[in-house]
Order: structure tokens, then sequence, then C-alpha cells
């Protein structure tokens, strides 16, 4: 394996010498909208996004859309996902508070992103927290169509503060779309088996094979102390990405990764025997990732106009 490091600055840029199908595993440093939008369509057979949490930052307000089908093509529409015309309109769901408008405004053009790079039996995994996930579920109704929605699963841990004012928050939820409802690869033999919570209850041949996950995942975080750590806030465990991965992609398959902070889909990718594209814009979590990825032997910086060395 050997990664390229790519810095992606102003406006799309044109990765075409950079990446084929053939090419070596891909770190982008860079924004993903611009870095994405010379990518083929339906390259990617997975694609992970773990965006940034909406969690309460100050935001400009402005007004946001969100998209429906539309019969025909007409004024303020635009021929988008599956040939249909899509007609820009204000969406109820926005003005419950214009503090979302910002960030939607952001996430909701990387879903449409997502959509286009994924093949046609390819995946999409979303991993959001409790602010955002129910407005993503509207959005990727419309975007994708509700009947490419998947699955919602449940990653619950036990860490960190207990409020004594409310339940307390304990989980993050990752929404599952597939590009074609019919035609989509899943493979549940290729994910590792976990234990039984009763296992007296089962055979003793089925407790020792282990039960396949169901969409609540049971998962402890990065521990501060433990092999995994990196330093990177927001590090993700392996163990999530693994049964992403597992079940959603076979060897030798490409996958995504639009905000990729410590790299940990890339780590993954590569233990598992898939292909990679990582982006992230943020120089600090490039600089982990050529850390954690110590095969990264080579590194482009991109501009607007050319590739340099």
């Amino acid at each position: 394996m050997r990664s390229v490091a790519a810095r992606a600055r102003a406006g799309p840029v044109n990765l075409a010498s950079v990446w084929t199908p053939d090419s070596p595993d891909l770190v982008i440093e860079g924004d993903n909208l611009a870095a994405t939008a010379t990518l083929p369509d339906g390259a990617f057979q997975l694609v992970y996004l773990d965006p940034p949490f909406n969690t309460g930052r100050p935001q400009r307000r402005q007004t946001i859309t969100t998209t429906r089908t539309t019969d025909a093509a007409g004024p303020g529409s635009r021929v988008g996902f599956k040939g249909l015309a899509y007609e820009s309109v204000k969406g109820a769901l926005y003005r419950y508070d214009d503090e979302f408008a910002d960030y939607w405004d952001f996430l909701e053009p990387r879903l449409a992103e997502a959509w286009r790079l994924l093949a046609g039996t390819g995946t999409l995994y979303l991993h959001l927290d409790w602010r955002e996930v129910h407005y993503a579920k509207v959005a990727l109704d419309a975007l994708f169509g509700r009947e490419c929605f998947l699955n919602e699963i449940i990653w619950a841990y036990d860490y960190g503060a207990k409020s004594r004012r409310k339940w307390p928050t304990k989980h993050d939820t990752i929404l599952v779309y597939v590009k074609d409802p019919v035609a989509y690869f899943f493979d549940s033999a290729a994910v590792d088996r976990e234990p039984y919570m009763a296992p007296g209850l089962v055979t003793p041949e089925k407790a020792a094979r282990g039960k396949l996950p169901t969409d609540v995942w049971w998962h402890t975080i990065v521990s501060p102390t433990g092999r995994e750590k990196t330093g990177y806030a927001t590090q993700k465990p392996e163990g999530v990405l693994r049964r992403i991965i597992q079940a959603s992609s076979r060897p030798g398959d490409w996958v995504l990764d639009f905000f990729a902070g410590s790299g940990t889909t890339g780590a993954v990718a590569a233990s598992l025997g898939r292909r990679f594209v990582l982006v992230d814009e943020n120089p600090d979590a490039v600089a982990v990732m050529r850390a954690r990825l110590p095969a990264a032997a080579r590194f482009a910086a991109i501009g607007a106009e050319r590739l340099g060395g």
C-alpha cells in the first residue's frame, strides 16, 4: 500500500493525474467538496461521513432549501438524482431554528456528492448525534429516496459526564442508505460476531460462535490509554468502522471518507484489504494520518490549477 497526501485549497481540483481505480491509496488535505468534485461517478463501494456535529457554535442566519422530486424540470429546478428533476423548496424542517441553517448549507451538498460517488451496489454511512440526525433522515430521504434507507444504527457507549437533569446522552446514530434498494451489497457472514448477552439461553455451539450484531452496537469509545489512541479529539474506534467496512464492501473495493480525522477508516480498510481515499482539511488531522499510516511515503500538493511535487 502507498498513500498520497494532496492539498486542495481553492475550488475544485483535477485529481485525474493523482487518482484512478488503479492508483495507490490517497489522502487529500483540503475541502472535501472541492477535492471530490473531479472524482468519477460511482467510483466508491462505500462512503462514510462523520462530519463535525452541530454543537451550538455561532451560526450565520440564512435561508436553507431542501429538495423534492418533480415531474419535469421547471423554474428553480434541476436535473439530479436518478435522472429526475428536483425543485429547490423552502423546507419547513429548517424553520424551527435558523441556527441549523448554516450547518445544513454545509452538509447537504456533501451528501449529494456522496450519492454521485457511490457505485450502484454501494452504501452510505452517515455518523451523527442527536442534534442533527432527525434532520438528516428527512434530507437523505429526499436525496436518495425513502426506499433506499437501509438501517438506523445506534452506537451505544458509557463514558463521560453523567447528567442529573435529563437521561444522560450516551449514543451516536449512523444512518445507512444504499444507492440501489435491490442491488446493494451486504455481507453479514463477513462481520465479526459478538458474544450473546445470555449465552445460557442458546446451544453451546451458538454460544461459541457468537451472534451477528443487530442495529444496536455496544462498543466502548477509544480508550485514552489504549493502543488505538492517536490524540485526535474525535477519533472513532476501529471496531465500529470494522463492522461497517466488513458488511458493505469486498476486498479490493474503494472506500471514501469525507471527514477522515485520525484516519481510522483508512487504517481499518487497509487491514481488511480495501482501498481508500481519505479527505480532511485540518493539517493536524493529516499529520496524525501520516503517523498512523506509515506506508504514506509520497506526498503531493494539489493547487487550484496544477499538481506540484
